[in-house]
């Protein structure tokens, strides 16, 4: 789905069209955030490299929002690392969120969340829960907005069994990507 960071050029090559400039080749670089996009199959070992304590959060992450940036930010202060685990496009549209979801795709949405100064790694799961990403990252503290209930999150009592913290942390901005498709589909 996503090519490996090694399979990845390390910059491109852009000959100016400008008359002043035309022999000057400019050089840009792939952006250092693509190489927190972690294939699930590498997610063990990448998880096992970041530091302690090791925060863990999932969700669509559609279109990024002040409440979504809001909670990451505050997720990621509960630890030293966070990792990030999007749903792939066929669990969102399990999800019954609608039919015209998500409106960006799996790889459009790892690299938004990759760009965050708070997330430390970004993954993915096609199941209908991030359970296997929790069992391979084992992190030290999970987390969900406060529309979970801490009893209620997937993978919860896994963390708890290992001596981690389950936080549900409470809306900042109440901010929904549900609603502001709405919004935009009327106006």
């Amino acid at each position: 789905m996503f090519p490996a960071a090694a399979d990845l050029p390390c910059a491109s090559t852009l000959e100016s069209r400008r008359p002043q400039t035309a022999t000057r080749k400019m050089r840009y670089f792939r952006p250092a955030f693509e190489t927190k996009i972690c294939p699930p199959e590498e997610l063990a070992s990448r998880a096992a490299a970041l530091p302690r304590p090791l925060v863990f959060t999932n969700g669509c992450f559609d279109i990024l929002h002040r409440g979504h940036v809001t909670y990451l930010a505050q997720a990621r202060a509960l630890g030293a690392a966070m990792i990030v685990a999007l749903n792939t496009d066929a669990s969102v549209r399990r999800l019954g969120k609608g039919d015209d979801r998500p409106v960006n795709p799996l790889e459009d949405r790892a690299a938004v969340m990759a760009a965050l100064e708070c997330v430390d790694l970004v993954t993915w799961f096609d199941e209908d829960t991030p359970l296997a990403c929790i069992l391979e990252a084992r992190p030290d503290v999970l987390v969900k907005g406060g529309d979970w209930a801490p009893e209620r999150i997937i993978g919860a009592a896994e963390v708890r069994s290992w001596g981690g913290t389950v936080h549900s942390i409470p809306f900042q901005h109440e901010r929904s990507t549900t609603a502001l498709l709405g919004r935009i589909r009327r106006s």
